[in-house]
């Protein structure tokens, strides 16, 4: 990263989207949903937490809060124990309740579609706000910086930026806007077929030439 230029990054950037595109057609978000208020709460449980996890948890979840009154009036403690293997439950249904009973007061029962009216809600930041408003509504308004985006493009030296809301602001200067959204299941998507945390799979990463770090960690592979 440190060599290339603005536009070139741009132009690199482009060629690996392209590449995963081919690789995962189908990606997109794994958290399952039936509605904007679904997904907002699943990405507010998602938190510290595996997806997988999220979708083991929502179905009865969703079979009992069947709309955004029944969350407002759930009792806490109940929620609490009916998300609890999803780590950090108290503050999670707290906000989960809060939430709700502010979309019920502020927006009319109905998950806003604008970024700065969901920051608004309890337990929301960029990256639930972000979720939602592409995977439910269509709209890019910024790239979704989970731990898998976090890693891969620092790996990818598409930003130096360690922190997700500074990574957000790199990814959003390389990557077109109208991919914003689907940049972000790509890479979670790889991360988890190929670009692992510990040992990535290099030798049969279809972006490896486009990748800075792959010589590094191929070197693991050819001791």
């Amino acid at each position: 990263m440190s060599n290339e230029s603005l536009s070139q990054r741009q132009q690199r950037c482009r060629k690996i989207i392209s590449k995963l595109k081919k690789e995962y057609p189908g990606a997109t978000t794994a958290l399952e949903h039936g509605n904007p208020l679904q997904l907002l709460i699943a990405t507010i449980l998602s938190a510290q937490c595996t997806d997988e996890r999220v979708n083991r948890v929502t179905p009865a979840l969703f079979a009992k809060y069947r709309n955004v009154a029944d969350f407002a009036n759930a009792d806490q403690r109940e929620l609490e124990q009916e998300i609890r293997s999803t780590g950090f439950y108290r503050n999670k249904a707290k906000n989960i309740i809060a939430c709700s009973r502010m979309i019920l007061e502020h927006y009319q029962g109905r998950v806003p579609e604008k970024m700065e009216e969901l920051l608004s809600l309890p337990g929301v930041g960029r990256k639930t706000a972000n979720c939602v408003l592409g995977g439910a509504f269509g709209r890019a308004e910024g790239v979704v910086v989970d731990t898998h985006v976090e890693r891969l493009s620092q790996r990818f030296g598409l930003t130096k930026e360690t922190t997700p809301e500074k990574i957000e602001v790199d990814l959003m200067k390389v990557v077109p806007k109208r991919e914003w959204y689907h940049f972000s299941n790509l890479l979670i998507s790889h991360g988890r077929a190929i670009c692992n945390a510990r040992k990535p799979n290099c030798p049969e990463c279809v972006i490896q030439n486009l990748c800075p770090s792959s010589k590094k960690f191929l070197r693991l592979y050819w001791r």
